[in-house]
């Protein structure tokens, strides 16, 4: 096959045929010309348009071909078009815009930019970083238009940290599909505000369920905006409030204590923790052990594994029974910290119990934090929020990238 065969393939050149294919001292030039039988298009409205005159060439970067580099070269014409009005360049349909590299290159770029770094993406391909950059932001333009949102009825809430300093990216979830929906720079009420904007009344209707955790500018936020929602508090952020009351019991106790308590509580906080089924022959014995002591701690333990009996309930009305019961137990066991985490269930008993209307969580969210921070480590963090919430749209929102002839193994 020749390499002019090779170029009508993977570029579009209806209208446009490829004259000449040289070496040059920095790979393959490919001479482009316009097609007789064609008449030229504006690039404003893609109609039809009269010729008007020549521009100089512009190169293009094409898909390398066997490790060489290919650029095609053409002399876009301007025209006159009746439609839109005025003097334009006429439509070039391998590239967008002023760029200097096909739709093609874009593609290929996009693509390996979700496996690798960019910097690792910019030196196979001998480009700068910032034109991989140009190639992700451009795909991922395309795909949060072309992208389908008429199925997203659940969705799940929550913020991860960028950087050290407690800067937080704030990320929305669609739980049916299990990819990223929006993402936003901060974790305040005005972050989640923007994301409500931009989904728009018409979908926030068809919401059914909003899973997040017990921050209350996002209570407010989802309460004022989607009020057709069923709010259910993140059945994994309770426990994390519930085990950090516990590891503070542990705290406070070694505190009052001193040093022979510190001593005898070595290595016992993820003891206390850990579900029972995960502890090992060793922590089991040492559990053991610890609970003949009549600690404090081992009050918050106990209280600890009774609370999750209150998720195997299946009804809302024996659930909030046994809230109450263990409500009492919480705020009459003299544990502070405890008494705390009880009082603010009680202060979210409605939003808490509606977990049992709708059983969802945000489970699949963890696993896609999880995905995130990788995407952040792989790359060795990224200096602006901007960067890092792109990447995050091009690896983890399932975007189409845009249509070209070339296809991409």
């Amino acid at each position: 096959m020749l390499v002019e065969s090779l170029i009508k393939e993977t570029v579009a050149l209806q209208g446009f045929r490829v004259a000449t294919v040289q070496q040059t001292g920095d790979g393959l030039e490919a001479k482009l010309m316009s097609d007789g039988r064609y008449a030229p298009r504006c690039g404003v409205c893609g109609r039809r348009a009269r010729y008007r005159d020549t521009r100089r060439a512009r190169r293009f970067r094409h898909v390398p071909l066997w490790g060489i580099d290919v650029h095609l070269v053409y002399a876009p014409r301007r025209v006159m078009c009746e439609h839109c009005g005025g003097v334009h360049v006429e439509l070039l349909p391998w590239v967008a815009g002023k760029r200097q590299f096909t739709r093609a290159l874009v593609v290929t770029l996009a693509t390996w930019a979700r496996m690798l770094t960019w910097k690792q993406v910019a030196a196979l391909f001998h480009c700068s970083w910032s034109t991989v950059a140009t190639a992700v932001d451009e795909a991922v333009v395309y795909g949060l238009e072309h992208r389908d949102l008429t199925n997203v009825t659940h969705i799940g809430i929550d913020e991860i940290s960028r950087k050290r300093g407690h800067v937080y990216v704030t990320n929305v979830y669609d739980l049916n599909n299990r990819h990223l929906l929006w993402s936003g720079e901060d974790r305040a009420k005005k972050t989640l505000e923007g994301f409500f904007d931009w989904f728009g009344e018409e979908r926030t209707k068809w919401l059914q369920g909003v899973c997040c955790d017990m921050w209350q500018p996002y209570v407010d936020v989802v309460k004022a905006r989607a009020p057709n929602a069923i709010l259910v508090f993140d059945k994994f952020h309770i426990v994390q409030h519930l085990t950090k009351a516990v590891d503070q019991v542990r705290r406070d106790e070694i505190r009052e204590k001193g040093q022979a308590h510190k001593q005898l509580m070595a290595k016992t906080r993820y003891i206390w923790l850990k579900n029972p089924w995960n502890l090992t022959d060793k922590q089991r014995e040492r559990l053991g052990e610890l609970e003949q002591l009549n600690l404090k701690i081992n009050r918050a333990y106990l209280l600890k594994e009774a609370f999750r009996e209150f998720w195997g309930y299946i009804h809302p009305g024996w659930a909030k029974r046994y809230l109450n019961k263990w409500f009492w137990w919480a705020t009459h066991s003299r544990l502070q910290p405890m008494r705390n985490f009880a009082w603010m269930l009680r202060r979210h008993q409605k939003d808490l119990l509606n977990y049992f209307n709708m059983p969802i969580s945000n489970g699949t969210v963890e696993g896609l934090n999880n995905k995130a921070k990788v995407i952040s480590h792989k790359a060795y963090g990224f200096r602006t929020a901007k960067n890092y919430i792109r990447n995050l749209y091009h690896c983890m929102a399932d975007l189409p990238l845009p249509q070209t002839m070339h296809t991409f193994a």
